[in-house]
C-alpha cells in the first residue's frame, strides 16, 4: 500500500549530489513530491528532504542504494507520523484590489502575513501543510494570484537520537574494519 515517506539524506556538499540522489529515484520510477536542500546540524553535512507517495518496500530499497552512494553517510525513511513538517508559501497579488477589507479578512482568517506592499503589488507568506498552503492560494484566486510559490517539506523527526550520533556510530564500526 503506498504511503507518503520523508526521505532525509545527509551527504558532503559535492557537486552533482542532487542530480545523484534524485536519478536513483527516478531509475526506480518513483516521483519525488518536494525536494529541499540545507546544511545540517552538522558542520558540511549537508540534508536533502524528499516528499515520495510509494510502498515500503519502494523506500526501502531506496534508501539501500542512496547509501551506497560514495558521499551519502546515512539515509532514513519516515512516514507522516514520525516528523513535524511544514512548508512556506508565497502568494503576490495585485495592490489595487485592497479597498476592500476582503483580502485582508483572507489573510487573517489564514494566519498569513504580508511581507510586502509595492503600488503594484504585494506578497503574502503562509506557513503550514499543503493543505493549508492550496488552500489560502484557492481562496486568493477571486483576487489574481500573479504569482505563486511553494518551498517543499522541511521536517524534522520525532524520534530523538540525533544524526550526529549515528555519525559517532559509524567512526566506530570504521576503526573497527
Amino acid at each position: 500500500m503506498k504511503k507518503t515517506y520523508t526521505v532525509s539524506v545527509f551527504t558532503e556538499n559535492s557537486i552533482g549530489m542532487m542530480n545523484r540522489v534524485t536519478i536513483i529515484f527516478t531509475r526506480r520510477h518513483l516521483n519525488i513530491d518536494s525536494i529541499t536542500a540545507s546544511e545540517s546540524e552538522v558542520k558540511g553535512v549537508f540534508r536533502y528532504t524528499i516528499v515520495l507517495r510509494t510502498t515500503k518496500e519502494q523506500v526501502e530499497k531506496v534508501i539501500g542504494q542512496l547509501e551506497k552512494l560514495i558521499d551519502v553517510f546515512k539515509a532514513f525513511a519516515h512516514e507522516d507520523s514520525e516528523v513535524v513538517h511544514q512548508e512556506i508559501a508565497l502568494y503576490k497579488i495585485k495592490t489595487g484590489i485592497l479597498t476592500n477589507g476582503d483580502v485582508e479578512k483572507v489573510i487573517r482568517e489564514h494566519h498569513a502575513r504580508i511581507l510586502t506592499v509595492d503600488p503594484k503589488f504585494m506578497v503574502i507568506e503562509k506557513t503550514g501543510h499543503v493543505k493549508e498552503t492550496q488552500l489560502l492560494f484557492e481562496n486568493l484566486q477571486p483576487y489574481g494570484v500573479l504569482e505563486f510559490a511553494r518551498s517543499g517539506r522541511v521536517a524534522v523527526t520525532k524520534p530523538m537520537k540525533e544524526f550526529s550520533t549515528y555519525l559517532k556510530e559509524l567512526e566506530e564500526l570504521n576503526h573497527k574494519l
